[in-house]
């Protein structure tokens, strides 16, 4: 029996209100989990051990293993995933620009943002000091676990399965990029998209407002395109203002996509 299930024996033999709750919340986590992956496993001890976190092992030494393992597997098969959908969404592109696109929808800080996507982190296993060191919300361990989800499914399925899974989480790959590139240089995008039609010259950039104290400044932005404004944004420099006001103008300026 996985220590879920001697974690649920446990807490009917001694029912404590607090494990009882603990048990509850976690039951429906893993729930709303394989509902949002739209992929229920038909080995839970599988989806067991890829959220099982190296630093509950020191806790519960019975434990049948933490996640680095699966994380490892479930690394390679993204890379295969996302290579042949980016292969077939992108037939003109070159090598160099295929391998730009797949390291921007691998890459760790885009990974924990689809691991917070599908709530993994309520999911997690965690060492007591990992979890009162705020490792929960820790950005390293999302992307493993993540990765080590991804070779959860395969395992207790198969490559169409686990594809299947992985781009019904993504969405659709042109629009993650889309945005991500946005968020990445948003000044630059944001060029991109109005210079062909309004030239070089027809956005603007101009500080709204400065607050705070000198060591804690917060700078508000706008940009303007053509003379009507098209963004505002706040940041703690000039800078970091103006790329949220850029950001908030692509979004209201890109053409919204059907369906």
């Amino acid at each position: 029996m996985g220590s879920f299930g001697v974690c649920t024996c446990l807490a009917l033999a001694f029912p404590s209100p607090r494990l009882l709750s603990a048990l509850s919340d976690q039951t429906q986590a893993l729930q709303h989990l394989q509902a949002r992956l739209a992929y229920q496993f038909r080995d839970p001890t599988l989806l067991e051990r890829a959220l099982t976190h190296p630093s509950y092992l020191a806790d519960h030494p019975n434990a049948a293993g933490s996640n680095q393992r699966l994380e490892f597997l479930g690394d390679a098969v993204l890379q295969l995933i996302l290579t042949q959908a980016l292969f077939e969404l992108f037939p003109d592109d070159r090598e160099g620009a295929l391998t730009r696109r797949r390291a921007t929808l691998a890459k760790g800080s885009f990974l924990t943002g689809l691991a917070r996507e599908l709530g993994l982190e309520a999911c997690l296993r965690l060492g007591s000091g990992e979890e009162a060191g705020g490792g929960r919300q820790r950005a390293s361990t999302l992307e493993d676990g993540l990765e080590a989800l991804v070779g959860a499914v395969y395992l207790d399925s198969d490559l169409p399965q686990v594809r299947r899974v992985v781009l019904g989480f993504y969405g659709p790959l042109a629009d993650r990029l889309e945005r991500a590139q946005d968020a990445d240089n948003p000044k630059g995008r944001l060029q991109e998209l109005v210079q062909s039609t309004q030239g070089n010259d027809a956005l603007h950039y101009e500080t709204a407002h400065i607050s705070g104290a000198d060591h804690a400044r917060e700078y508000e932005s706008r940009v303007l395109l053509l003379g009507t404004l098209q963004g505002t944004g706040r940041g703690a420099s000039k800078k970091l203002a103006e790329e949220a006001a850029a950001y908030t103008a692509l979004a209201a300026l890109r053409p919204t996509r059907p369906g």
